[in-house]
């Protein structure tokens, strides 16, 4: 467990990084346009700083309530998506009043009284908030405001190149899941099983802008035969032809990054890309998705490290993470950061869709929070690994995230396994 003084940090970090993602909204965009896959920033802002009070404050640490309104206004589970935009909700300097309180208070329950229950639920919270404003960021590019802007900038992005082929792995036995002495594991993660995994070949590195663009001038969003049923239902629905930040002008293929138009990188992984279009992609090219239980071997190794490179926590030279350069990295980057096989970037730079759906492991039990991962089994796809905006304390082999197949506004691409 993280000790006392560490989390004090990480809730001030966290809650700085959310303010100064909405720092710069006006009154429009800090309520944003209603749609389905982003929340009102106002609300959402206000949802973190309730999170927080609920679990650390009003649970672990028995206090009352802040403010009597506050579940009513931010419980994710009770109120429906679509009513957050017309909800009696706190201006905006009351609503950073509301997360500061909250704020000072956790700092105060961690000098006080840091008991394991506070510590707990703080560094559970602090994830929480490292999982929203991964969400803000993409909330930013889908609604193509412009990047955001940290006191503390992070640094450039990294150039590396190309990096093709594949591994080899014998498979074998293999302990899918997180082990129990493991410092935290989200409950979705436990317990480790064995699970058998044939030999395979894995690709060393994600697929780039460069090998997806061949896709898609080869007709590959038009060839129904490429697609699944569903796949193909969701491509007619959405008259997709390309991915869905790029578009070609005058002949040349653009992407759009937050607000700015520009070429295509042909090293960085191709992102933005949702499980429909990655099993197409696939299918093209004689390829198929990885297993979790592939994907968390090729990661962690025969040995289970916690980390590709091992058991150290990571470092700005073995993963791109924590908003670095404020986009991808060229997928030949981050040599050091290669796992014990030899596949690159496994943590950082976009999440990976596996071809697993969301399932609980054996002898499921939910953590105190029980609406993290119960709710969603059945219905998301799995993805692993991390994105170039996803905070590097939060992310290990066995972190599993989840979504629908059809979202395209995660900063996710996807690697591939060698068919037979």
């Amino acid at each position: 467990m993280v000790s006392p003084q560490n989390l004090a940090e990480w809730v001030q970090d966290a809650r700085q990084r959310t303010i100064e993602l909405v720092a710069d909204f006006d009154d429009n965009q800090i309520m944003g346009p209603d749609l389905d896959i982003v929340n009102p920033p106002l609300w959402e802002i206000g949802h973190m700083a309730w999170f927080q009070e609920k679990w650390v404050l009003r649970q672990a640490g028995q206090e009352p309530m802040i403010r009597d309104d506050v579940d009513a206004l931010y419980d994710s589970i009770a109120i429906a998506h679509d009513t957050r935009w017309s909800l009696p909700l706190p201006s905006r300097e009351d609503t950073l009043k509301y997360l500061y309180e909250v704020r000072d208070r956790t700092l105060e329950s961690l000098g006080k009284n840091p008991s394991e229950e506070i510590c707990y639920h703080t560094l559970y919270t602090v994830y929480h908030e490292d999982m929203h404003t991964e969400a803000f960021t993409y909330t930013r590019q889908t609604l193509a405001y412009q990047p955001p802007v940290f006191s503390n900038p992070p640094g450039e992005t990294v150039e590396g190149g190309s990096s093709s082929g594949d591994v080899e792995i014998a498979g074998g036995e293999f302990l899918l899941g997180a082990t129990q002495d493991t410092p935290f594991a989200f409950d979705n993660e436990k317990w480790a099983h064995p699970v058998q995994v044939a030999p395979f070949a894995i690709a060393r590195s994600p697929v780039t802008q460069a090998e997806y663009l061949a896709f898609v001038e080869d007709n590959g969003y038009t060839r129904q035969e490429l697609w699944t049923q569903e796949g193909w239902e969701w491509r007619l629905s959405e008259n997709a032809e390309h991915p869905v930040y790029w578009r070609k002008e005058n002949g040349d293929w653009l992407r759009r990054h937050f607000d700015q138009w520009g070429s295509l990188e042909p090293h960085l992984p191709v992102i933005h890309i949702n499980w429909y279009e990655a099993q197409a992609y696939c299918r093209w090219a004689n390829r198929r998705l990885p297993t979790e239980a592939e994907w968390e071997l090729a990661a962690g190794g025969e040995n289970k490290h916690r980390f590709p490179w091992g058991q150290n926590t990571p470092t700005p030279s073995e993963i791109h993470m924590d908003w670095q350069g404020m986009g991808c990295s060229e997928v030949g980057a981050y040599e050091t950061g290669d796992s014990s096989f030899g596949c690159r970037q496994m943590l950082g730079n976009v999440w990976e869709w596996t071809s697993d759906t969301f399932r609980p492991y054996p002898g499921f039990v939910t953590d105190p929070y029980v609406e993290y991962s119960e709710p969603w089994f059945e219905t998301r796809k799995v993805l692993r690994g991390g994105s170039w905006a996803t905070r590097s304390r939060m992310l290990w082999n066995t972190w599993r995230n989840f979504f629908t197949p059809e979202r395209r506004d995660v900063f996710a691409g996807f690697r591939t396994c060698a068919i037979g």
